[in-house]
């Protein structure tokens, strides 16, 4: 009994610094946010942003706080996520401010679907040719953390399903 438990201890140990050199090499740049990080600050914007209200994502389109913009154009902009659950991960947000998909009204079904053209072409650019998701979150069970719609791409390694 006693010699599986060193045994043990020694094959889990080496075993936990190999996955430990395997993680260093194969981490992202940026930490990665957890799920419940997410969840956590879907309850607190639901709260704070249930209606209709400025957003850090208005910063970002006035230019007011700096955020690594990687397309622009008069209708949206695209830029890199800065809580990244993928390789690439980068937000399409239209320029003005709808709160959440749920609320969008039929008139702006030509700006949704420029969203998704741009979500294609922004892919394209960042080589995501092996296939990326594209998904919104809506209100505070879709863990919506931002009250201004925004489409996530995320790619750069095969993601799993069901993804929540």
């Amino acid at each position: 009994m006693y010699f599986r438990q060193i045994l043990r201890t020694q094959l889990l140990g080496t075993r936990t610094a190999h996955l430990h050199r395997l993680h260093l090499v194969c981490r992202a740049e940026r930490p990665l946010c957890t799920t419940s990080d997410e969840v956590r600050l879907a309850e607190k914007a639901s709260k704070k942003y249930g209606f209709p209200a400025p957003t850090i994502f208005s910063k970002v389109i006035d230019k007011s706080i700096p955020a690594d913009i990687i397309y622009e154009d008069e209708k949206c902009l695209a830029f890199r996520d800065i809580s990244p659950q993928a390789p690439v991960h980068f937000l399409v947000i239209p320029r003005v401010p709808i709160p959440r998909i749920s609320e969008a009204k039929d008139e702006v079904a030509e700006l949704l679907g420029h969203l998704l053209v741009v979500a294609k072409k922004v892919a394209k650019q960042e080589s995501l040719v092996e296939g990326y998701r594209v998904v919104i979150n809506d209100g505070k069970h879709g863990a919506q953390s931002v009250y201004h719609l925004h489409l996530h791409v995320l790619g750069g390694r095969q993601l799993k399903w069901p993804p929540g």
